[in-house]
């Protein structure tokens, strides 16, 4: 295998051609691993010193991508991250054609075992523990004299989708179908005015973005401050409009009496819907329950589109248990050169 390291952002129009039909053949094809997600991540932080590395094999294919960066730190020294960890990313993982997947992760192993002058420690943040990285990487680094650790990092909770929408209605503890029923039907018979809608190609997505965040930052003072950081506008307004463009955003409202009150952004990706964040007017509209309507409406959507897949993305709220979701994990793996 023929292993190759770049440091340049030249690189994401260099393998413009390759890199997300690498990821439509790997089991990291998730839409945080596409070349729009990774490029435009990295434009937005670039927190370290790029360093992305290719595997191919003898005929020139390519069989691997591991989108590092190494970034420096005052306590661990140099730490090679993937791009996306932390915060905005909600999987993170290495791009392998499974056809080729152990001979891909042996050369990276080798070659971070040779090139371990240049870093301190691997440092790969929200692996899912469906990745075949998060259960073989460890292995193969141990074999190559690094020290291992894996801890389970966060749950993402998510609802395998029946076809019917009474059917998820129905698999609902008994407490909570009644609730949500409830909720949609005093919504549904409210004074005020009730309406949903998903933004498309009739709305002006820059203004509707803007009133996106605006309820985001009102929901939570923790929203308020993360967006209050620029590179983290920089980075919504950039993604968005990528997204969008491919058919891969869903930005929806629940207004009442044309008045905004709550606002969901999620991912349309292969079947799936990810629930990216979500904005409420937490001052009105609470009689209403419009956060959960606006979520039911959402799902609904979601089994009438022939979605396969409702994830809640990062964290372990309570409503998504409410809703019906099941957990599963994420991973954090660290890992040192033990040098002699």
């Amino acid at each position: 295998m023929i292993v190759q390291a770049y440091h340049e952002e030249q690189v994401f129009e260099k393998l413009a051609d390759e890199w997300n039909l690498l990821v439509h053949k790997s089991q990291s094809n998730r839409i945080f691993s596409t070349l729009e997600w990774n490029k435009t991540w990295w434009a937005a932080y670039h927190p370290g010193s790029l360093w992305i590395i290719t595997v191919r094999n003898q005929q020139g294919q390519l069989t691997g991508i591991a989108p590092c960066f190494i970034e420096a730190t005052a306590d661990r020294g140099r730490v090679v991250r993937l791009i996306g960890c932390v915060d905005v990313t909600d999987y993170v993982d290495l791009i392998v054609d499974p056809l080729y997947l152990e001979a891909t992760l042996t050369a990276l192993t080798d070659f971070w075992k040779q090139a371990q002058a240049d870093f301190d420690w691997l440092d790969f943040c929200n692996l899912p523990e469906s990745s075949p990285i998060y259960a073989q990487l460890p292995i193969r680094l141990q074999t190559n004299a690094f020290e291992v650790t894996v801890k389970q990092q966060e749950v993402c909770p998510m609802i395998e989708l029946p076809t019917e929408w009474e059917t998820y209605v129905e698999s609902l503890d008994k407490k909570e179908r009644h609730e949500l029923r409830r909720k949609l039907r005093r919504a549904e018979g409210a004074d005020e005015q009730v309406d949903w809608y998903i933004v498309d190609h009739t709305h002006d997505l820059a203004a509707e973005s803007e009133r996106f965040l605006a309820l985001m930052a009102a929901s939570q003072e923790q929203k308020q401050v993360f967006l209050q950081n620029p590179q983290n506008r920089d980075f919504f307004n950039r993604i968005v409009p990528i997204l969008h463009e491919r058919g891969w955003l869903q930005m929806s409202f629940l207004t009442v009496d044309g008045l905004p009150a709550a606002s969901y952004l999620n991912f349309l990706y292969e079947g799936h819907v990810q629930v990216y964040n979500s904005g409420l007017n937490v001052s009105q509209y609470s009689h209403l329950s419009s956060g959960i309507v606006l979520l039911a409406y959402n799902i609904r959507w979601a089994i009438e589109h022939s979605y396969r897949v409702f994830d809640f993305l990062r964290g372990n709220e309570s409503y998504k248990y409410r809703m019906g979701a099941k957990d599963t994990r994420v991973f954090n793996l660290e890992a040192r050169a033990v040098r002699a």
